[in-house]
């Protein structure tokens, strides 16, 4: 092969590499999307558990909200107070103020006080044993008991109690919702730990039918609408529904003369005894 032919083929490379050169550089000069460098600084910041507990799709969605000022740092209810004032002062901005969430039961019929129609021996979740015969429990509405809420939480907030049901630790929830979505029952529920006044019942029976399945179920008996405050508490489809817009109505009388116990004044642990909810309460308002 003689020099020219070498040239020619050296200068032909070149100029298309060149050329793609080019190309590539307009087109991102063109078509680059410029992300704030201070997205990275804020995810190394935040917790990283991506649960959604903020409401967004996870922590680096959250750290893009807090810089376009559509969040607050306290919207991170897995981040300690130190962490979210570190991201505060990071953005210059006041850390907001937020009413602490938690995940509810709405059933109290654990194995003491709820009847058993059928044995379920199969593949032990609530997923599979609600496909069989509903689950076995005399309430095809109560909780299953077989603990997928407790290992589908991420935080270990959720632990199974002595009677088959599960106890959620308001301390270590962080309202992600997990639980709320794997349970078949739709047993659980996010709610304002300011939310006191808990009906445990998701019953779709009434009066003796109701209570012939579990000791505790809610019999629409209409007592506790008679002692709440005008509007808080209503009947609807055998349940008594407590009006969340109402909240602010809710106190312990409602729940004096109920026959079952099926609404009750939930101070901070749902289940636990009332001196250790009280001790509970006393250590969160000190830290």
């Amino acid at each position: 092969m003689d020099e020219s032919a070498i040239l020619s083929s050296a200068l032909i490379l070149g100029g298309t590499g060149l050329t793609f050169a080019i190309l590539i550089a307009v087109a991102h000069r063109k078509l680059r999307v410029w992300e704030d460098p201070r997205i990275d600084q804020i995810v190394a910041m935040l917790p990283g558990a991506n649960c959604g507990a903020c409401g967004s799709a996870g922590c680096r969605n959250f750290a893009e909200r807090l810089l376009k000022a559509d969040a607050k740092p306290v919207g991170c209810t897995v981040m300690n107070p130190d962490g979210v004032k570190s991201v505060a002062s990071f953005l210059g901005v006041d850390a907001g103020t937020a009413v602490k969430r938690v995940a509810r039961l709405l059933c109290a019929g654990g194995s003491d006080v709820a009847t058993k129609k059928a044995e379920y021996h199969g593949h032990r979740t609530c997923v599979a044993a609600a496909s069989v015969s509903t689950g076995g429990k005399g309430c095809s509405w109560g909780c299953i008991g077989l603990a997928d809420c407790a290992r589908a939480c991420s935080f270990g907030a959720i632990t199974m109690g002595p009677t088959g049901l599960p106890v959620v630790d308001p301390a270590k929830c962080t309202a992600c919702n997990d639980c709320v979505v794997v349970c078949p029952k739709d047993l659980f529920q996010i709610l304002p730990v300011t939310r006191r006044l808990l009906v445990q019942c998701k019953s779709a029976l009434e009066g003796d039918s109701a209570q012939a399945v579990c000791k505790v179920a809610c019999t629409a008996c209409g007592k506790c609408v008679q002692d709440a405050k005008p509007g808080l508490i209503s009947i609807a489809n055998g349940l008594a529904v407590v009006d969340p817009a109402q909240s602010a109505l809710e106190e312990p009388a409602a729940t004096g003369r109920c026959p079952t116990g099926a609404i009750v004044w939930c101070e901070w642990a749902q289940f636990a005894p009332k001196a250790a909810a009280k001790s509970a309460v006393r250590e969160t308002v000190n830290t």
